[in-house]
């Protein structure tokens, strides 16, 4: 695990130095990195939960897809923090770039976070603007929407903010722009020269001051970025913005029972090999003290056995968990686990799933004993529950069991892997496996004989694809993720998300579908 933990670390710093020889120049006129200026905008001393830092990974784009997302804590208020790093491509939004935005908006539309954009991009990546040009509008909607929502949007330009981007500030409830660096307008002058035969200049056009003293279009205007910074953090010290979900005292709870840091020898390096995950559960929520007598209540120990759930705190905060113990999940578990996931939404209790499933068990005597509807019964508690849902895959998320421990497709607040964990359709060697069978069943139909030997080379191809686009970079990648974090961070990590979940108040769901009992 620590060999995957420091290539974790090495992926994480290409996203760092995405910029190259550009972060040099960049620096030489005067100006600080998208990760320095978050920095300097967060409260001193407190953490910065980046989120999907390796997307775009195994594209043809730079890691990090030329933005850096994350939640941080600005004049003791959580909020939605987006940068774009200018030392990429001027920070062009490219495909990844848009998938990222999209989802940073989405989390915080569900934990009712304001967001603040750090705004100095050159707009779309023009070579693949068919692929940004329609779904890019949603980011526009999206910033609208929050507004309308009460939901505080604010905007700091740094440095060009062109064509698209210019609409970021134009629709943001609260703008600051830096004096002679920020460039707003929809089309630079090059662009109005041939549209309009007008011959103009940066600063006529879209200048900060400009838009300060003129246009209106800025609110306040900076003399430099640490004075931009300054200000943003007095717009958030002025939002009179308060939590409306209930807050533990954080001081009312204990350290895990068990060292995290043995979190790091419980995943087998084969996945199909079973690992308690109650010795992973010990290691993440609150221990035993004054206010908690047992760090873990578990429900219905004996039934469905495979699949571990209860009650536990993690930072003074209740939460219910569904954790894989044996990997398949059978009629037992999914019946348990729905009967626990609408208990959760009776006493508003947020759920984390932990996966290491092999997805649902296969053969005659399953089948006839009814797994497909007590599957369906455990996805139909999972689509309809209303708390809200934190997910981390642990090791393995095979097959339905992806969607029945709460996959991305069901809309989890948050979702995070470790190193060790791969997800797919099923595993490598089955697929393939699955394609020999059809294969050679397919020849004996037309009276063919089987070249075994030739299908030997296809099978590796197939087993090699499926296992390359099972690991977690490559789904971190394409966004399918929250962030690739360390084991021994996913208390922290969790604990986080627990306070942000707390912007507003929880409510199970009233009723559910109809269950094929």
């Amino acid at each position: 695990m620590l060999e995957k933990i420091e290539s974790l670390h090495e992926e994480q710093t290409k996203a760092v130095e995405a910029g190259g020889k550009y972060i040099a120049r960049h620096k030489e006129r005067g100006k600080l990195t998208a990760r320095e200026r978050i920095e300097l905008l967060v409260d001193e001393g407190s953490a910065f939960l980046e989120l999907m830092p390796l997307a775009g990974w195994g594209s043809d784009f730079a890691v990090g897809a030329s933005m850096v997302t994350g939640i941080g804590v600005v004049e003791g208020v959580e909020c939605m923090i987006v940068a774009n790093d200018p030392t990429v491509k001027g920070g062009a939004l490219n495909p990844w770039s848009l998938r990222k935005s999209f989802r940073a908006a989405e989390i915080a539309e569900k934990n009712f976070l304001p967001s603040i954009n750090l705004t100095e991009s050159g707009g779309a990546d023009l070579p693949t603007q068919k692929d940004i040009f329609i779904p890019g509008g949603r980011g526009f909607r999206d910033l609208t929407r929050a507004s309308a929502r009460k939901q505080p949007t604010i905007s700091v330009v740094f440095g060009n903010s062109t064509a698209g981007g210019a609409y970021v500030p134009g629709m943001s409830d609260y703008v600051i722009m830096v004096k002679e660096r920020a460039k707003v307008f929809l089309a630079g002058p090059p662009l109005v020269k041939m549209a309009t035969g007008e011959e103009t200049d940066d600063e006529s056009l879209g200048g900060a001051e400009m838009h300060s003293r003129i246009s209106g279009s800025s609110d306040f205007l900076a003399v430099d970025e640490l004075d931009a910074i300054r200000q943003a953090r007095r717009v958030v010290a002025r939002l009179n913005w308060r939590k409306q979900g209930t807050s533990p005292d954080p001081t009312s709870y204990a350290e895990p029972d068990l060292d995290p840091e043995e979190l790091l020898d419980l995943i087998p390096t084969d996945l199909k090999e079973p690992f308690d995950p109650r010795e992973a559960i010990l290691r993440i929520v609150d221990g035993t003290g004054p206010n908690n007598a047992v760090a873990f209540d578990e429900f219905k120990p004996l039934y469905g056995s495979s699949l571990c759930v209860g009650w536990a705190n993690l930072h003074g905060r209740e939460i219910g968990i569904l954790a894989n113990a044996r990997g398949v999940l059978m009629s037992e578990e999914a019946q348990k686990a729905a009967q626990f996931i609408q208990l959760a939404n009776q006493k508003d209790t947020p759920l984390l799933f932990l996966h290491n499933t092999t997805g649902y068990m296969v053969g005659t005597e399953y089948e006839q004993g009814g797994i497909i509807k007590h599957g369906a019964l455990m996805i139909n508690a999972v689509s309809n529950s209303k708390v809200p849902h934190l997910t981390v895959i642990m090791g393995a998320s095979y097959g339905a069991g992806n969607y029945g421990m709460n996959g991305r497709a069901y809309d989890p607040r948050f979702l995070f892997t470790w190193p060790s964990a791969k997800s797919a359709v099923m595993g490598p060697q089955q697929l393939a496996g699955v394609l020999e069978i059809v294969a050679r069943e397919s020849a004996e139909k037309k009276g063919e004989v089987f070249d075994a030997e030739g299908f030997k080379g296809i099978k590796e191809m197939v087993e090699g694809m499926v296992e390359e686009q099972s690991l977690p970079y490559f789904l971190s990648g394409m966004v399918y993720d929250d962030g690739v974090i360390d084991p021994r961070d996913t208390r922290t990590v969790l604990g986080i998300c627990l306070s942000v979940i707390d912007n507003q108040p929880i409510e199970g769901a009233m009723n559910f579908g109809v269950f094929r009992l």
